[in-house]
């Protein structure tokens, strides 16, 4: 018996397991959640910190521990959040994250509204999504409709036309009937009309 195979370096190492794309986003997105909002806990810590020293004069900054995160978000909105962020494409995942850090930047929200504010940005980019989508459809169903009318354009009728000799009679016939033909430049053929 040989030493391999006890310790199994013949077999072709295992695959890690693929993840799908959805998860990943929704693990990503999320991820990024509690980020923007462990450092906007952080931000409102530092302000209230300032805050006291302003007003009392004196800094025990020192003096305070702060618990690692004291807020979290209720079950109930995490699944919502969730839920939304499955609707979201992958090649949007970057994007979100971007507009969502600009809108954190931007507002410096406390750490209750950072979580609306992004279900605004999960909104919004699903809003957008979906207009895509449609647009993409209308795309489609033009192409195809093109298709079709083209293909009936190109149609070779049987009929042939003749743009010399017409039963419907017209007024400019009659004018042309009574006046005397004139003579054609040499370069042009001479078309007469012989009934």
């Amino acid at each position: 018996m040989s030493l391999a195979s006890w310790f199994r370096w013949n077999e072709p190492p295992s695959r890690i397991s693929q993840r799908n794309p959805t998860e990943m986003v929704v693990e990503t997105l999320m991820m990024e959640l509690s980020w923007q909002t462990k450092q906007a806990e952080k931000q409102q810590r530092e302000r209230e910190n300032e805050y006291r020293k302003i007003k009392t004069g004196v800094d025990y900054g020192w003096l305070v521990s702060y618990p690692k995160q004291s807020y979290d978000i209720s079950p109930g909105e995490r699944l919502q959040l969730e839920d939304m962020c499955t609707k979201i494409h992958p090649s949007y995942c970057g994007p979100v994250i971007l507009r969502f850090r600009q809108l954190v930047a931007e507002y410096e929200p406390e750490v209750q509204e950072v979580s609306r504010l992004f279900r605004s940005v999960l909104q919004e980019a699903a809003e957008k999504i979906k207009e895509e989508e449609e647009a993409k459809k209308l795309a489609r169903q033009w192409n195809t409709k093109n298709k079709t009318s083209l293909s009936l354009t190109t149609f070779k009728s049987r009929s042939r036309i003749s743009p010399f000799i017409s039963d419907i009679k017209t007024i400019s016939e009659d004018v042309e009937r009574g006046s005397q033909p004139t003579r054609r430049v040499w370069s042009m053929p001479e078309f007469r009309h012989a009934k």
